[in-house]
């Protein structure tokens, strides 16, 4: 397609005045509408103790729902707290806690300043947020498709005891789709670190989100933790956030018998017990690991089209232009597409012209800085299959129009 050709198609895409929302990772309306059997799901409010759900109480979640997740996450329930509708309201907790109270048997962590995590680059910009609203200092660390750079990992929380913690979307990774390999699981688990105190924030968000056939596994990190004589550095998040309904499903965090009392504790101060009448209807509507199974089958169907149609237009309009990439993702809600250095923001600003909102360039970087502005999270899940289409090619051009200009 030549200059001319790639602006006429620009301005008739434009013309078309199109307002599409690729921003976030959000479930589409008939993902949403698998699970409307929560609407009547509970029949009596008792859980299976006597638990009355609707009075106070019980920190750290009904047994059957610690119990639910305990199988979704191949570990004890006894190791899991059931709290929130959302994993990241877990996460943030997890790292006030932290700076104000300090991890079982160590100091706060306020009171041993400054303060640094650890940041696969390209990650998650909600992760990044955190540690800048605490003003904890993030370090990029450069993640490939099995995992991050180990050998700085392993460098820097060996050398560096400020470095208390460590993001991770081990599985599936927002944007760019990586698979941690069971090696680098085990390395992290493993690894000497100046810190004592050193925490791993593993973000298990889409362990069961598949787009391929394959049924991708990885290793379990509190397995490996506890092997290699680390069993409190892992703390584990899921939530049903992209399983049931977004804004109101049931989060958890699988840890260490000493993280969960830790947990315990801390968050018993914070409240008088979690939202158990929707803990009670989810148990009730998922029932059991492989009821979740046959749930997330359906999602695959609903999502893997969009997936496959965003594909499809990136290889008939870029595939031919030389410093141009995109991920090819097996599961999760992302696809990261690699510009030329220094076109991210322009095209995302060109999208933007032609009506497709798309997340800011250089979000999936500390501080909203890409190093080399070349970085756009696409997100295909929430609009129709047309509208997936029509915005893949309106990216497509912007893009083109980019490189041209």
């Amino acid at each position: 397609m030549s200059q001319p050709d790639t602006q006429a198609r620009y301005q008739a895409f434009k013309e078309l005045g199109l307002k599409l929302d690729m921003s976030r990772g959000k479930p589409a309306p008939e993902q949403l509408d698998l699970s409307n059997a929560l609407l009547g799901e509970l029949g009596d409010y008792k859980a299976a103790d006597g638990t009355d759900t609707r009075n106070y109480g019980g920190a750290i979640g009904l047994p059957e729902a610690r119990a639910l997740f305990g199988s979704l996450l191949d570990v004890p329930a006894a190791h899991v707290a059931v709290d929130s509708s959302a994993s990241l309201a877990l996460m943030h907790d997890a790292i006030v806690f932290g700076l104000l109270y300090g991890v079982p048997d160590h100091a706060p962590w306020s009171t041993q300043q400054p303060i640094s995590f650890l940041c696969p680059v390209p990650g998650y910009d909600r992760h990044f947020s955190i540690c800048e609203a605490l003003g904890i200092r993030m370090i990029n660390i450069p993640l490939s498709d099995s995992g991050p750079d180990m050998e700085l990992v392993e460098k820097l929380v060996a050398s560096d005891a400020s470095i208390k913690g460590m993001w991770c979307v081990p599985k599936y990774s927002n944007p760019s789709g990586s698979v941690y390999a069971d090696d680098v699981v085990r390395r992290l688990a493993a690894m000497p670190a100046a810190a004592p105190d050193f925490r791993l924030l593993w973000d298990d968000a889409y362990r069961f989100h598949h787009l391929s056939d394959e049924k991708i596994a990885i290793s379990n990190v509190l397995d490996e933790c506890a092997r290699a004589g680390n069993p409190d550095r892992a703390l584990v998040f899921a939530s049903t956030s992209k399983i049931t309904w977004a804004g109101s499903g049931m989060a958890a965090l699988a840890a260490s018998p000493a993280n969960i009392a830790w947990w315990q504790n801390h968050v018993s101060v914070r409240s008088i017990g979690p939202d158990k009448v929707n803990q009670l209807r989810h148990v009730r509507f998922l029932k059991n690991r492989a009821n979740v199974e046959l749930l997330m089958e359906r999602h695959r169907q609903l999502l893997k089209p969009k997936f496959e149609a965003v594909l499809t237009q990136f290889q008939a309009h870029l595939s031919h232009i030389a410093g141009i990439s995109w991920t090819r993702p097996q599961g999760g809600y992302f696809i990261d597409l690699v510009t030329p250095p220094g076109l991210a923001k322009k095209t995302v600003a060109l999208a933007s012209a032609a009506g497709i909102t798309l997340t800011p360039a250089g979000a999936a970087y500390p501080y909203g800085k890409d190093p080399d502005d070349s970085h756009i999270r696409i997100a295909p899940s929430f609009p129709s299959l047309g509208e997936i289409i029509q915005a893949a090619e309106g990216i497509a051009l912007a893009l083109r129009i980019a490189i041209e200009a």
